[in-house]
């Protein structure tokens, strides 16, 4: 099955899983991508499409700072300015 996610946020997903679940939910890209497309995560473009992302979901992110919000466990940087945000 092909996925929507690249190599890249499987591996952000893989190394910072923890930051969400108390456990792995996934050991390699394969589950990682399994996990990723059954829960509808998405991979955004920008910090300002995250906090779109959360605000549209019905989350009050009005008193958040920029860095609150990246650092939102949901919310995982992959380093290239995009974000992948799960929703557990």
């Amino acid at each position: 099955m092909a996925s929507a996610y690249d190599d890249k946020v499987l591996d952000v997903f893989l190394e910072k899983q923890e930051k969400l679940f108390p456990e792995p939910v996934a050991e390699n890209r394969e589950e990682a991508a399994e996990f990723l497309e059954d829960s509808l995560a998405v991979v955004v473009d920008s910090l300002q499409a995250v906090m779109d992302y959360l605000d549209d979901g019905g989350m009050d992110i009005a008193e958040m700072s920029k860095e609150e919000i990246e650092e939102a466990e949901e919310v995982f940087a992959i380093g290239d300015g995009r974000y992948l945000i799960v929703d557990a």
